[in-house]
């Protein structure tokens, strides 16, 4: 499994002054449910798994990230919502639900 260096922080922004003007973010509720992935009507749903969930946005687990695109819908719960990748490894998408 792949991991995350934890890098310094090398900009000249003060992090304090981030963490008190940023937009606060839904709290994530931790769950282990299973989705779809659907890219286009014609292909496949793809499986994946929903690691945390809030109004704003989810943590998908998947078989792999290779050529899933920056947008797509997610079906939870039989719930279909527009989704935009913000961050991603080698299994994990972290995505932002359209508004």
């Amino acid at each position: 499994m792949r991991r995350r260096e934890a890098r310094p922080c090398t900009n000249s922004i003060d992090p304090v002054l981030v963490a008190v003007t940023e937009k606060p973010r839904s709290p994530r509720h931790r769950v282990l449910k299973g989705a779809f992935i659907v890219i286009s009507e014609k292909a496949p749903k793809l499986e994946c798994t929903v690691r945390n969930i809030s109004d704003t946005g989810a943590a998908l687990q998947v078989s792999t990230t290779f050529g899933l695109p920056q947008a797509f819908d997610i079906i939870v719960d039989g719930v279909r919502r527009r989704c935009h990748v913000v961050w991603r490894t080698d299994t994990k998408i972290g995505v932002s639900f359209e508004t």
